[in-house]
């Protein structure tokens, strides 16, 4: 079987041209993968809409009623930073569905990648910072509560603090929350993960694939999780419009294989979620976000 790579026609919507949130990446990340010979896209995996019921183990049930029946008020928007739309709606509840479908096909078969998840800023009540629904929280509490693991430790290599994961996850010791994050950068008041590591603005390729390994190197044999969800954030580049690291195409593509490695070394399932990226040019950014897959899909290869 390839690479289960899980993606949706629903994931890019139509969207107000200019904007800094660049909603075309799932849909230019799927065209890339296709065009670079990964994967053709009658194989992707289709995810039905996750069932409200499963969005409200981590998120208030009239939240959740508000955001889908677009009743946010102007000041929850701005907090947010996307306009509401149906097609906005449909789109997030879609993608956390493909998120928990990448979690279960990863248990399956030791590895998967979604082509977006990763919403890491989305609170028990609020939206925050692009994220509406929490796909990480979520998941690991369907998981946990399904009986389909025991551990799940959740991996956070976005540029910024995975603050909502956090604090949805502070009373599920089952949960294990790592986020590697610049230190000076959104959200300004962090909240507290099971491990926070704080890196300095500037930090480059070496001095940061070594924090990565050294950080899986301890925590993987001390957890032992059943799942490593894993946020494969390419907002730690350094031409990046809101990351403040200064990784190369390269240094990615790096950290990607090692985070892999590390789990697959260990029999340990891992799902790859995209996490952030922004750059205007929207081809460049596609392919920055690929590298996760790509590395995917040479390990897949190598421990078969």
């Amino acid at each position: 079987m390839p690479l289960p790579l899980v993606y949706h026609d629903d994931y890019s919507p139509p969207f107000p041209a200019g904007h800094r949130f660049p909603m075309e990446k799932f849909r230019l990340l799927r065209d890339h993968l296709v065009a670079s010979g990964l994967a053709r896209d009658a194989e992707l995996l289709r995810p039905e809409p996750c069932p409200r019921e499963i969005l409200e183990l981590a998120h208030c049930p009239a939240y959740v009623a508000r955001f889908l029946n677009g009743e946010l008020d102007a000041a929850e928007l701005r907090r947010l930073g996307l306009p509401w739309s149906e097609a906005l709606a449909r789109r997030t509840v879609r993608a956390v569905g493909g998120s928990l479908l990448a979690a279960e096909l990863a248990l399956q078969h030791g590895l998967a990648c979604h082509l977006a998840g990763g919403t890491h800023h989305a609170h028990y009540d609020h939206a925050s910072g692009f994220c509406i629904f929490n796909d990480l929280a979520i998941v690991a509490r369907y998981l946990l509560e399904a009986g389909k693991v025991d551990r799940v430790l959740i991996f956070d290599c976005d540029v910024h603090q995975g603050d909502g994961t956090a604090r949805l996850l502070e009373d599920v010791p089952e949960a294990v929350t790592v986020s590697l994050h610049c230190e000076k950068n959104f959200p300004a008041r962090k909240a507290r993960s099971d491990w926070d590591i704080p890196l300095p603005v500037g930090m480059g390729d070496a001095d940061y694939l070594k924090v990565v390994d050294d950080t899986l190197g301890y925590l993987l044999p001390l957890y032992q999780p059943d799942l490593v969800l894993y946020d494969a954030g390419v907002d730690v580049h350094r031409d990046d419009a809101l990351g403040l690291l200064q990784l190369s195409d390269a240094g990615i593509a790096d950290r990607d294989a090692t985070v892999l490695r590390h789990c697959l070394t260990r029999e340990i399932p891992v799902a790859g979620l995209i996490g952030g990226g922004y750059d205007k040019d929207r081809q460049a950014l596609a392919r920055r976000h690929g590298l996760l897959h790509h590395a995917a899909a040479r390990l897949r290869a190598e421990f078969a």
